[in-house]
């Protein structure tokens, strides 16, 4: 079972863990989503809550509703997401993160890339 926090609306803390799983290719581009059903069972979260995250996503344009079949992800959608998770990280996390490792006197050579 997931845990939700407090700082956004639970809808939007799907969305945003549905988006970072699209991000890591799942599913794949032009396959379907889960059911709003199975997400909501998956989630333990009423399945009004899965549609607007599903919507938020739509609105997005990382997915589309196809009539009577669901949800499917958007061609391009992976590579949207990507652009716009690295526009926010270099403009919203970065900065802060460079200012804590200054602040702790942490250079390049104390971080280890290869250990990620």
């Amino acid at each position: 079972m997931h845990s939700w926090n407090d700082h956004a609306p639970i809808y939007q803390q799907l969305a945003d863990q549905l988006a970072a799983q699209l991000l890591d290719g799942d599913p794949h581009e032009g396959d379907a989503m889960p059911s709003v059903r199975a997400l909501a069972s998956r989630y333990v979260i009423n399945p009004l809550t899965v549609s607007r995250a599903l919507q938020s996503l739509v609105d997005e344009g990382l997915l589309e509703s196809r009539r009577g079949m669901g949800m499917y992800v958007r061609s391009g959608a992976r590579h949207r997401l990507l652009q716009a998770e690295r526009e926010h990280f270099l403009r919203d996390e970065w900065p802060r993160l460079r200012e804590k490792l200054h602040r702790l006197g942490l250079g390049p050579e104390d971080l280890r890339w290869e250990d990620a």
